[in-house]
């Protein structure tokens, strides 16, 4: 049986997760705060973790952040009462692989851990590339970073992420599910707004600084793609 980590405080809701999670065929794992969480993260490594993100001892984001940068791959699986966009794209940002909204339906827990499991750990990144120049914007991979005329455009690994992709099938139009199955590692659905929320990042730390060329460009109901145009 798949091992599936819970780190969440509130005993209530852990019980329920992991019951439900038993039903489906996991083996639930339950800890309390985030600093046990993230030690059985490290030793026992399982299939999937369920992370609260206000966790006594380690909050959530500490805990996700530690994780990415010691390359633990697990697939994190956020579940929070905070629900704004901001900490939506701030805990993706992080490296969190999926989020849910308290209250939340188990039946639909239970599906994202299963979609989860399904992916997998995350896969090791390739070899780096050579930068790409398009116009006056300079995509490094070495630094994971943009340049706009020699100044860092001050993206966020995510949006790298993203920009890059764009930028290895400019000028294709790249579709949302697309894009969302290769950052973010999920299929697209009716109310999944992430890539539209980092694109217009991108287009704020991007388009807004070049004096010359707009870059990213959206394809309605499709999808977008990297293309210099004159403003």
């Amino acid at each position: 049986m798949a091992k599936i980590l819970i780190v969440e405080d509130d005993e209530v809701i852990a019980k329920g997760m992991a019951s439900h999670l038993t039903a489906a065929g996991f083996d639930p794992i339950w800890v309390s705060n985030g600093q046990a969480g993230l030690a059985r993260l490290r030793f026992e490594r399982p299939e999937v973790c369920i992370v609260d993100l206000m966790l006594p001892a380690l909050d959530g984001w500490t805990l996700i952040s530690a994780a990415r940068a010691e390359g633990i791959g697990t697939p994190l699986v956020v579940v929070s009462a905070r629900g704004s966009e901001d900490d939506r794209v701030r805990t993706l940002e992080l490296g969190a692989d999926d989020y849910l909204v308290k209250p939340f339906s188990m039946r639909e827990l239970v599906a994202r851990v299963q979609a989860a499991a399904r992916r997998g750990v995350r896969a090791q990144q390739p070899a780096l590339a050579e930068p790409i120049e398009v116009e006056e914007l300079r995509i490094d991979p070495l630094s994971v970073q943009a340049y706009l005329d020699g100044q860092s455009a001050g993206l966020t690994p995510t949006e790298f992420r993203l920009l890059y992709a764009l930028a290895l099938e400019s000028p294709r139009v790249v579709t949302r599910d697309e894009l969302l199955q290769r950052i973010w590692g999920r299929r697209l659905t009716r109310r999944d707004r992430t890539v539209d929320v980092f694109v217009r990042k991108l287009r704020e730390k991007i388009d807004a600084h070049s004096e010359t060329h707009a870059f990213l460009h959206t394809r309605y109901g499709v999808g977008y793609k990297l293309e210099p145009q004159l403003k």
